[in-house]
């Protein structure tokens, strides 16, 4: 099969396409490995409202729930298994882009129980517990990067586990995920972890800053505030990756590490789908282009990139001064950025754990139709 050439270009240029989405469906059908056959994608990334939706449609996980239900296994338990079985199916079917791409690639993220978001030590040891149940090479264990987040994404590096860290919407955040990161490289070479074997990617978030940001100017409704829509969730992106580029590019700290062998921590563009019908459909995918960087899409986002998207190159490197401005001027229009993260980063956390919470909700009644 041919690779549609605009999502060719955007890989040739140095992002990594994932789909952001999952289903048991996606799998039976041989759509995904359609869409490694047509669309460039090299990796997959889950999260708790992915699995409410695969598993709220259909009937594709209905004989897996009925034989849990016949074993007599709790909501949770079921839930653990048919999530991991679709994870490590799906890595299966990447395992041949995880090897020919030297473990850059093929990904598949699974996400730790969001309910546990601010429990360092229960968010440790399930991270552990789903690496052991998919039991896969090519897997990355979610962990959101709240302040309690930041200590179990050390401790489960330094255990020699991969790792996606989401949920990342401010600098000043990712640059202690970072933090973590490292630490738990040095952790784990300590340990005797083969340090080229962990890979990492800082899921930062682009839309919904535009949509919490862009409320606020509209508020503040000013020429000067109006005129800065539609332009905080690129910039903030651009910042993390110069952010980025220091870091691993230029900085001793990974410089020694590197030497042992270790990779990178990518940043992935994370919550790429436009929100605004007044933004163009690719706006999140064609103002983001770098080279080592990830961008996790949903279909309807590929879809868009495939049909019209025009990638031109590295449209990243090299734009700080200009993201700085933005911000900047966001400050003197009077728009409160601390304040906009914790909104967002409380917001992200209430909306997958309601999502789970959801999952659960319909899960037990499937499990009580089927005894």
């Amino acid at each position: 099969m041919t690779q549609n050439p605009n999502l060719a270009a955007l890989s040739a240029a140095g992002v990594s396409v994932w789909l952001d989405d999952l289903s048991r469906e996606r799998l039976q059908t041989g759509n995904l490995q359609q869409l490694i056959d047509t669309r460039s994608v090299v990796g997959v990334t889950t999260n708790p409202s992915i699995f409410q939706a695969a598993l709220s449609k259909g009937n594709a996980y209905d004989d897996q729930v009925k034989e849990l239900a016949e074993r007599g296994a709790d909501v949770d338990a079921t839930i653990r298994t048919v999530t991991t079985d679709d994870v490590r199916n799906a890595c299966d079917v990447f395992a041949k882009i995880y090897e020919t791409s030297g473990g850059f690639d093929g990904r598949v993220s699974i996400e730790v129980d969001p309910r546990l978001a601010h429990d360092t030590d229960k968010t440790i040891l399930q991270a552990i517990e789903l690496w052991k149940i998919v039991d896969r090479p090519n897997l990355l264990i979610k962990i959101p990067a709240t302040l309690a987040g930041l200590p179990a994404i050390t401790a489960v590096i330094a255990e020699g586990i991969s790792v996606n860290v989401t949920l990342i919407f401010s600098v000043e955040r990712h640059e202690a995920v970072i933090n973590a990161f490292l630490d738990g490289l040095e952790k784990a070479k300590e340990a005797g972890h083969d340090l080229s074997r962990i890979h990492s990617v800082a899921s930062f978030f682009v839309s919904r800053v535009d949509t919490e940001i862009d409320a606020r100017l509209e508020k503040i409704g000013s020429e000067a505030a109006l005129a800065l829509r539609g332009k905080a969730g690129i910039a903030n992106s651009r910042l993390a990756y110069a952010l980025y580029q220091r870091v691993f590019e230029q900085g001793h700290r990974f410089g020694a590490l590197k030497a042992e062998g270790a990779r990178v921590q990518r940043v992935l563009w994370a919550s790429t789908g436009v929100k605004n019908p007044d933004y163009a459909d690719t706006l999140y995918v064609t103002e983001l282009v770098a080279p080592d960087t990830v961008n996790t899409m949903p279909e309807k986002t590929i879809d868009a990139v495939a049909d019209h998207g025009d990638i031109q190159g590295d449209t990243v490197s090299g734009t700080a001064d200009e993201a700085t401005a933005v911000f900047d001027g966001l400050a003197e229009v009077g728009v409160d950025l601390p304040d906009v993260f914790k909104v967002l980063e409380d917001e992200g956390v209430d909306k997958f754990e309601k999502a789970w919470n959801e999952l659960l909700e319909a899960t037990q009644g499937q499990l009580d139709e089927k005894k």
